[in-house]
């Protein structure tokens, strides 16, 4: 199994690295929770405004998202917080603009070529209350208890291993801190081509799980008052065979839990 799981992350990883260095989407259609040319086109679609968009230094927002946790995140002045899978640091540089001069923003990203752009982002915008970790999300370079909120942005759906993903969030987070993600679930089982497709994982779809065992992993890492903020059908274009099949199984959901 631990083979199987190094060699998703490798998949992810070089997806990422080459829809960033070669400014394409690392999905096939450039859609999905990828798309560079559509950064924006994709930002409003999933919950940002255009002051939020034109907040970031330019190359930040890649379009890889399918929601805005920082919208629901209530972040106030001197929070710590924490992004899972920061990519170019798009929601880490938000994040940043709430907490202030007193608050601190980390991000993780298993992706060397997209913590060396966010560290170039960071330096291009003058955010000092900003840093940027290279580092998987299932084993975090973060001390315990050390965070007040956590965000991911359609990355958990990514790990191969979602359990050890939420107990190191908990692990990290303070009594009383928060985690808000935007992540996308499954309503149904994918078409078996679909869901052993490459193209796919890299695109967020066939890493998936149903909708009540991404709650229970959240549940099972100790988290309380878990609630799902809103959820809806995430629209996908026909870029898969057979992917028509499964127009109805994807969903995007925010959630919310506390550590207590």
């Amino acid at each position: 199994m631990e083979r199987d799981y190094r060699k998703i992350r490798k998949v992810v990883r070089d997806g990422y690295a080459k829809a960033l260095l070669q400014k394409e989407s690392c999905c096939p259609s450039g859609s999905c929770c990828c798309g560079t040319a559509r950064a924006k086109e994709v930002g409003k679609k999933v919950g940002y405004n255009d002051s939020e968009m034109n907040a970031v230094p330019e190359g930040a927002n890649l379009g890889f998202g399918c929601g805005n946790p920082v919208a629901i995140a209530s972040l106030k002045e001197g929070d710590i917080v924490l992004d899972l899978g920061s990519g170019a640091g798009f929601d880490a540089f938000l994040s940043a603009q709430r907490v202030g001069k007193t608050g601190r923003v980390i991000g993780v990203d298993m992706t060397p070529e997209m913590v060396v752009k966010a560290k170039e982002n960071a330096k291009k915008g003058n955010y000092e209350n900003v840093e940027f970790r290279p580092g998987e999300i299932e084993k975090l370079p973060v001390e315990d208890n050390s965070v007040d909120v956590i965000i991911s942005n359609c990355v958990i759906n990514l790990s191969p291993d979602k359990e050890a993903v939420f107990k190191e969030a908990f692990r990290v987070l303070r009594l009383g801190g928060r985690l808000m993600v935007s992540d996308l679930v499954l309503a149904k089982d994918l078409p078996k081509a679909l869901k052993e497709s490459v193209e796919a994982y890299v695109g967020c779809l066939a890493g998936a799980v149903k909708k009540d065992k991404y709650m229970g992993f959240i549940r099972q890492a100790g988290f309380k008052n878990i609630k799902i903020v809103s959820e809806s059908s995430y629209s996908v274009d026909a870029m898969f065979e057979n992917f028509e099949e499964a127009q109805d199984a994807i969903i995007s959901v925010k959630v919310s839990a506390v550590k207590k």
